[in-house]
């Protein structure tokens, strides 16, 4: 186990070094012109060549490459170019909020989906697994936009129950009040997906072997569903939760921007209609380094939960 994490520790090296380059060169040489856009449209020639000289965009490519290397190895990413506040301030102030509203969406979305998808798994073709499968389908096909709107409109403004925008610098607050709403309507869109993947995990092991040899054995379904399926179609969650979780970090866009959470996500929107570029390459960095991470640390779950496994 040691040699397979020092291997896999030293392997995200190089990978992140592309990532850097990749994101360094894309933004230097396709990018828009930060200066012009923080000049505005009245800047003159003179005043835009001014903002250049003083974000160091006028120096050679390989200077700016070597000082981005240089902010990723001290972790000092400087200013954002539009605001002036640091950017590791921005991060620590704008993540809290994000996990606040994105972190129930994933823990409640993940237990809703896994009993429903495994109720409907057994009952194949009955009339219950039909009928959710109907209204998975049905809520898959209407745009989170459209639940966002009418979320809003009937349970802020019709019916009063929570409020549609605000946020407070209580994280107890936040969650009886402002992210109520949020996470149902989020929870709406997104456990159909899921029910429907993990239904058809559960659908694979119940036709393998090793559940008809169980209940030869004269088990309880109880236990081939829970001690046998259920441990066995952990991998594939367990890949799809590694997956959904690296999104937990930046949150997402339309529920920060329509509720008005000061979170990464909606950061992210202000800095790409600013080309705030050291507020973008920063998080592009740190999420492809939490995304590599989660994926190891998803690889080693995978042997805890079936020792069968070997990593290699």
């Amino acid at each position: 186990m040691a040699a397979y994490l020092i291997r896999r520790l030293l392997q995200i090296i190089p990978t992140l070094i592309g990532v850097v380059l990749l994101v360094f060169f894309l933004f230097k040489f396709f990018g828009g012109d930060p200066a012009e856009i923080i000049g505005g449209l009245n800047a003159t020639p003179q005043q835009i060549e001014a903002i250049r000289d003083q974000l160091g965009l006028n120096q050679a490519w390989y200077v700016q490459l070597g000082i981005y290397f240089k902010s990723i190895a001290t972790l000092d990413w400087g200013r954002s170019w539009a605001t002036q506040e640091a950017v590791s301030n921005i991060f620590a102030t704008r993540l809290p909020a994000t996990l606040t509203v994105m972190l129930p969406i994933l823990i409640l979305d993940a237990l809703i989906a896994l009993p429903i998808a495994m109720w409907v798994a057994y009952r194949r073709g009955s009339l219950a697994d039909r009928s959710i499968m109907v209204i998975t389908t049905v809520a898959l096909s209407i745009s989170f936009l459209v639940y966002v709107i009418i979320g809003q409109y009937v349970f802020g403004f019709q019916l009063g129950w929570f409020p549609v925008q605000g946020w407070s610098d209580s994280t107890l607050t936040n969650l009886k009040t402002y992210v109520p709403l949020p996470v149902m309507l989020a929870l709406l869109v997104g456990v159909a997906p899921q029910t429907r993947l993990y239904r058809t995990f559960f659908l694979d092991e119940l036709g393998q072997d090793y559940v008809r040899t169980a209940r030869a054995k004269g088990l309880d379904e109880k236990t081939v569903l829970f001690k046998h399926v259920l441990r066995n179609a952990t991998i594939p969650i367990l890949t799809q939760l590694g997956l959904a979780l690296p999104a937990v970090f930046i949150g997402s866009f339309l529920i920060e921007v329509f509720f008005s959470i000061p979170g990464l996500g909606r950061e992210v929107i202000l800095a790409v209609n600013r080309s705030d570029y050291p507020v973008l390459q920063a998080l592009t960095v740190y999420l492809a380094m939490i995304t590599m991470l989660i994926n190891l640390g998803v690889d080693i779950l995978y042997k805890l939960v079936d020792p069968r496994v070997v990593l290699k």
